[in-house]
């Protein structure tokens, strides 16, 4: 039988509510007004089991008068959490019908668009390749479409950390023992180069000690780290897949992302159209590093196809 957990952390921001489907509870905010007439847009947090928390940059869209919504996936956040569910249930498609289900209770899946970060990306990614008809518009944003790929990348950036760090890494993968603080405290030093090159704010401080309380999600689905994938996901692989996809679709990136130019290019130069900006400045958080150039750059690409 499978424990239930509901997190009750603070629900009292304006536009916050739950989804209710097979039992499960998924919470939700609207930012703004999505009848306002632009295209409304539903952001995708990373992880697999991130939390929205560390995307909230990206819903000040609704600046440009673009309703956004923000919601934590199914075993993450303040939605259930299933700590006793068994690995087969965290799935690429549970994630899949949880975002059609929140967009037909949210009443916007005649006109949408998707903007996923990361793990988000990817779910953008799968989402577009099942063609929904209100699907308008992706932002696939630091994502790969392959993890191998990402998992050789991510082990090339390794390979340029200090020796002992590496040392560090390998000695407790080999081990066992990546939950020893001297594994995360090595792992932060492939952080501050790849992940958020600045100092990271309360929203992704508070994404990452909602994942350091409850990493179910993160642990099947990925693995102890970005660069140990040892989960479902380490032989996803969608690339033969991309030429499929017919929705407008931007890429974005950051110079030094995990995400790396050539994770992006195998994705850029399948998808038919798809522009890719490569912010300079950033690793895997543009809209955290650069916010302003990267809201500049997403309305501007949301703006044309609305």
């Amino acid at each position: 039988m499978m424990m239930l957990v509901r997190r009750d952390h603070d629900e009292t921001a304006m536009n916050a509510s739950r989804m209710v489907r097979d039992g499960h509870e998924t919470w939700y905010r609207i930012v703004g007004d999505l009848d306002a007439g632009s295209t409304p847009v539903v952001i995708c947090h990373g992880g697999p089991g991130a939390a929205h928390d560390y995307t909230e940059p990206i819903a000040d869209l609704s600046r440009y008068g673009r309703g956004c919504v923000l919601y934590d996936q199914l075993g993450c956040g303040r939605s259930t959490h299933l700590p006793d569910a068994p690995a087969e249930f965290w799935t690429v498609r549970l994630f899949k019908d949880e975002l059609v289900d929140l967009t037909r209770h949210l009443d916007i899946a005649g006109r949408y668009a998707v903007v996923g970060q990361s793990w988000g990306g990817m779910l953008a990614l799968e989402h577009a390749l099942d063609h929904p008809d209100g699907l308008r518009a992706i932002v696939v944003a630091d994502s790969p479409a392959s993890m191998p790929l990402w998992v050789a990348e991510a082990n090339r950036l390794r390979a340029d950390l200090p020796r002992e760090v590496q040392a560090t890494l390998t000695r407790h993968e080999e081990a066992g023992t990546t939950d020893s603080p001297e594994y995360e405290a090595a792992v932060s030093v492939y952080y501050d180069r790849h992940l958020c090159r600045v100092p990271w704010p309360d929203c992704v401080e508070r994404t990452f000690a909602q994942m350091a309380e409850d990493p179910t999600v993160y642990h099947t689905m990925n693995g102890p780290s970005e660069f140990h994938c040892i989960g479902s996901l380490q032989t996803w692989d969608i690339t033969g897949r991309l030429h499929e996809i017919s929705t407008p679709t931007l890429l974005v990136s950051g110079r030094h992302d995990e995400a790396t130019p050539t994770i992006v290019e195998q994705i850029h130069s399948r998808i038919p159209g798809a522009p890719w900006v490569l912010f300079e400045e950033s690793s895997h958080m543009p809209h955290v590093e650069e916010p302003e150039a990267f809201l500049a750059t997403v309305e501007a690409f949301l703006a044309s196809v609305d």
